[in-house]
């Protein structure tokens, strides 16, 4: 199937049912005063988050999306049946914003996450309800409210744990075939990628982690050139981002000159992306002569300033990949141990606030108590 990361479509709740005017009317009972049921609520629509589907392509052919209208309410007290809510699945990554607004309305991130994009309307009332003392006989009802109705846009950004980074054909579909069993088209053409592709990296019994792939960028991305920047925004989620770097290029260009001007084409695009953690991987060390290898690379981490992880590959041989991988690991595992402790910080800190905002509650309650029982102007 089509990779399909963006789609629009039209959301429209069920419109409340009306209330009923209706009076009791039996053999022995001519008066038997107002019975008309209240309508029922409208049902809503909501997105559902399925960690079985991976592409928006479903709503191409299917745009709209309509909840249930709840029921008119009937005599004999009885009230309309509510309108059934409309489920919409949609893939994890998964965010949705008001077309007309702008606004973010969802951001669906673990499966089974559910989140209401439109609000079914409120039923009427029957005119059973508006009896008092001084009506015996209303014949008030009014009607159900009509329920939202809202044009989405869905925007799929992919979930992975690392992200791959660089020009077209710098070796980023050959790495992750490498460490992956993921088999991206490779060729040597730029552009070859044209979509995500997604690869779980296994590293050891129960310890593996995400690679994603998108197509390379060329300088003027930012401004819409080439394919990449369709696909930036799937690089955002990303933990760590690996900026793959040729360092014999074909067509002779500057290795350093390439990666400053993607790193320039970031910025443009999102100060986002640019904070994310970086790690220099420098690839293609099997077209460069063995005696040359560590000069030239020293050479490019001199010129580009880098101060972080750098690490020296082959994805084509596999040289240093395996490595590259474990270290990817030991890092994601240490991040997930940080965030861990952050949150358990965060919760104890929320705690001891709580806490003392109760105890003040209860000192304020206490020293009340205590004004109340000592007479205006007496000495204690």
């Amino acid at each position: 199937m089509k990779f399909v990361d963006e789609a629009r479509i039209t959301v429209i709740a069920g419109d409340g049912g009306h209330g009923c005017l209706s009076f009791r009317r039996e053999k022995y009972i001519p008066r038997g005063g107002p019975d008309g049921g209240d309508g029922g609520d409208g049902g809503s629509v909501f997105l559902k988050a399925n960690e079985g589907l991976n592409t928006l392509a479903d709503f191409r052919h299917k745009r709209k999306f309509k909840a249930e209208r709840g029921q008119n309410g009937a005599g004999r007290n009885c009230a309309g049946p509510k309108g059934e809510h409309c489920y919409i699945e949609v893939p994890i990554g998964t965010i949705a914003r008001d077309e007309e607004t702008g606004q973010l309305i969802a951001d669906l991130r673990k499966h089974g996450d559910t989140i209401k994009v439109a609000q079914g309307g409120f039923h009427g009332i029957g005119n059973a309800r508006y009896k008092s003392s001084t009506n015996r006989a209303p014949r008030q009802t009014s009607d159900g409210s009509p329920g939202d109705r809202r044009d989405l846009t869905l925007e799929l950004r992919v979930l992975a744990d690392v992200g791959l980074l660089g020009l077209p054909n710098a070796g980023k579909s050959t790495l992750i075939t490498q460490v992956s069993a993921a088999r991206p088209k490779v060729a040597d053409y730029p552009f070859t990628t044209l979509h995500p592709n997604l690869g779980v990296v296994s590293v050891d019994s129960h310890r593996s982690f995400v690679m994603a792939d998108i197509p390379g960028l060329i300088e003027g991305a930012a401004e819409g050139h080439g394919l990449g920047v369709r696909f930036l925004k799937h690089l955002s989620r990303n933990r760590v981002l690996l900026h793959v770097v040729d360092v014999a290029p074909l067509d002779g260009t500057d290795p350093v000159e390439t990666a400053n001007t993607l790193i320039a084409e970031l910025a443009k695009y999102s100060e986002e992306l640019v904070s994310i953690e970086r790690w220099l991987v420098l690839n293609k060390l099997d077209l460069v002569n063995p005696d040359e290898q560590d000069a030239l690379c020293d050479d490019i981490v001199e010129r580009l300033q880098w101060d972080g992880p750098c690490h020296r590959i082959s994805a084509a041989t596999g040289l240093n990949t395996e490595r590259l991988a474990q270290n990817i690991m030991s890092r994601l595992e240490e991040r997930a141990m940080e965030e861990r402790e952050k949150a358990e910080m965060e919760k104890r800190r929320n705690e001891r606030e709580i806490a003392s905002a109760e105890q003040q509650k209860q000192q304020a309650l206490e020293d009340s108590r205590l004004n109340a029982k000592v007479p205006p102007g007496s000495s204690t």
